[in-house]
């Protein structure tokens, strides 16, 4: 039985990237909720948003925990399962993949002091600064890792000789042209879903156990930060689009079915493509890819035709950016709906249906991180450094590589069950409400210990 290592390796890093995006987006967005309600706490004086930076910490702490195992497996399957890759590209991406564990370490480091030194200043504001080098390590590891991303998109920094990368410049292979669009969609849309994250949980605890004030705050705080990160993040994605139309023409192409090169170019919605590659069903918005790609409705933009078959993205990316497209846009809705009841009286905000179209916006924040790298990873084939190396050349020859899927699948099977089991044992039987009852009469002992009014 002949075992096909290419289709296993692409089988392999695509389970353990889906897997790692997962607690990577928590590990970026979270912090900065938790930054966020804390200051929030300390200048109205409110122990409700004390209380969700507190609860929030110790679910993240558990992410963390698990993100550390996951990034950990793709650092080790870069080696095992891509190294004709690392032979090739080692020497170049080597910094930014230092950098990024440099940046994990310092995160970790200040997430420690952070959690263990609440109440411990007389000024509360000293514990929130805290949080700056954690959204900071966080964030900077989002960056890192994307630029090693960027450079195989848009390799650069090097000369090639003998088939070698030689004259390596590690910061022009992180600054290559791909690195800002890519660093602008990956943090804000971090940023919105772990905003999301939080706004379903408060969703749903309440239409489990009806409204609270700590929840009601927590989800109109969060779903304030959805709206406006939703806003940023679909200013992101037409960022990489034009990014996409100027130095990726045929990722953009194949994600819009766009076969003909020409002028008034249409933007394609849904449809299908049937035995000869027509495009069947679809919704057409005319000139709008023209608008989309290059701020011009008459742009011209080109088509797969340009592109020799062997080079062509396989053309189901079309699939992934739409429904990625369309999620970003069901948030925004959703964000806007939120705060139109909010404000307009005659609805509630917390009416079921709202809360429900919440919850379910949680799992589409997610499903939309997901297919954003598939939409990348998959857009970029048949080459693993565009222009350079394909992926069938990167990938092991080795048999075993069919064992390793299987082993990482266990792995990371155990470490999903652990993750939902402690943390359902972190908060089962301890609601917001008595863990603040309890904080508060801690409080009045310390003050009265200390002499002061209560």
């Amino acid at each position: 039985m002949v075992i096909d290592t290419v289709l296993w390796s692409k089988w392999l890093t695509g389970m353990t990237l889906a897997f790692h995006a997962i607690f990577a987006t928590i590990g970026v967005g979270v912090p900065f909720m938790i930054a966020i309600a804390e200051f929030v706490g300390i200048r109205r004086k409110d122990p409700h948003y004390i209380l969700m930076a507190k609860r929030w910490t110790r679910g993240f702490v558990i992410s963390v925990a698990v993100g550390v195992v996951t990034g950990t497996a793709i650092g080790l399957q870069l080696s095992l399962v891509w190294p004709n890759f690392m032979r090739l590209a080692g020497n170049v991406i080597a910094l930014p993949l230092f950098m990024e564990v440099f940046a994990f370490f310092f995160e970790a480091i200040f997430l420690g002091i952070y959690m263990y030194t609440w109440d411990r200043f007389r000024n509360p504001y000293i514990h929130w600064l805290l949080t700056i080098p954690i959204v900071v390590g966080a964030g900077m590891s989002a960056v890192f890792i994307t630029t090693v991303n960027g450079f195989m998109n848009q390799p650069g920094g090097f000369v090639m000789e003998a088939g070698q990368f030689t004259a390596v410049h590690p910061l022009q292979a992180m600054l290559n042209t791909a690195t800002p669009s890519k660093v602008f969609h990956v943090v804000t849309s971090a940023y919105l879903t772990g905003a999301a994250l939080l706004a379903g949980i408060a969703a749903y605890t309440m239409l489990r156990k009806g409204p609270s004030a700590y929840h009601k705050k927590a989800l109109k705080l969060m779903m304030a930060v959805v709206l406006v990160f939703s806003l940023l993040t679909t200013l992101a994605g037409d960022v990489s689009a034009k990014f996409l139309a100027e130095h990726q023409p045929e990722k953009l192409a194949a994600a819009e079915w766009h076969f003909e090169t020409e002028s008034g170019a249409d933007l394609i919605l849904l449809g299908w493509l049937n035995a000869e590659q027509k495009v069947m069903g679809a919704i057409h918005i005319p000139k709008a890819l023209s608008f989309l790609a290059f701020g011009d409705f008459n742009a011209e933009v080109t088509g797969l035709e340009e592109f020799p078959l062997d080079e062509r993205p396989p053309l189901l990316v079309h699939y992934l950016f739409d429904f990625m497209a369309g999620i970003g846009f069901a948030m925004l809705a959703v964000a806007l709906l939120y705060f139109l009841f909010l404000f307009w009286k005659k609805r509630s905000e917390l009416n079921k249906w709202l809360l429900r179209g919440i919850v379910f916006s949680t799992l589409l924040s997610f499903l939309g991180v997901e297919l954003g790298w598939f939409y990348a990873e998959i857009g970029r084939q048949p080459w693993i450094i565009r222009g350079y190396m394909r992926v069938e050349e990167a990938a092991t020859s080795s048999p075993s590589v069919r064992i390793l899927f299987f082993l990482f699948l266990l792995l990371y099977i155990v470490l999903g069950i652990m993750c939902v089991l402690v943390l359902r044992r972190l908060f089962r039987d301890k609601p917001a409400e008595a863990e603040l009852d309890k904080l508060m009469k801690e409080q009045h002992i310390q003050s009265m210990e200390k002499g002061e009014p209560v």
